[in-house]
């Protein structure tokens, strides 16, 4: 096996090192610090995901949250504010993303069932497969312009929707039997 270092630049580097130990244990890598930039030492899928899961802790997502990410099931989606308008006024839309004491954002993490962050200009979905899709199209949609009693339906429609699907087709084995 071959080991590789790979370096990050992190700047909340302090949560990231109180659990550090916690870190290396779970993820099976070695974690070196110089100021705030960051080495990772283990084999090349370690690194990876060791990375990906800093990135995690370093947009504000806690530690446990960030972990999610070694289940394959689970994906961590980043994106720039800037990316998805034209408008200048980030702040503004940054307020309505989070709400009202966070209550927007909350509201929008339980009818997704993903777990949200935003940390200046960017913002970070943790999910699993099926349910990170809406919570992307929730949140372009507010940074768009649309109300949140929109959005907030769509969710739950959306929600709604998927609980009353069934898990797996029903197969039709006594027509199959019959030809």
């Amino acid at each position: 096996m071959i080991k590789m270092v790979q370096e990050t630049y992190v700047q909340s580097i302090n949560k990231v090192l109180m659990h550090k130990r916690e870190l290396e244990k779970e993820l099976n890598v070695k974690i070196k610090n110089k100021g705030k930039l960051l080495f990772v030492e283990g084999a090349g899928d370690d690194e990876y995901l060791a990375l990906e899961i800093i990135e995690a802790i370093d947009l504000g997502f806690s530690v446990g949250t960030a972990l999610q990410l070694k289940n394959e099931e689970i994906i961590f989606q980043v994106f720039n504010i800037r990316d998805l308008t034209r408008r200048s006024d980030l702040k503004r839309i940054r307020a309505r993303i989070i709400g009202v004491h966070g209550k927007a954002l909350k509201t929008m993490e339980t009818l997704t069932d993903c777990d949200i962050a935003v940390h200046e200009n960017k913002i970070g979905i943790i999910g699993s497969s099926d349910c990170i899709k809406d919570g992307i199209i929730a949140i372009k949609s507010i940074v768009q312009g649309s109300t949140h009693g929109n959005v907030y339906a769509r969710l739950e429609k959306k929600k709604k929707e998927k609980r009353l699907a069934p898990k797996e087709p029903i197969k039709d084995e006594f027509r199959k039997k019959e030809k």
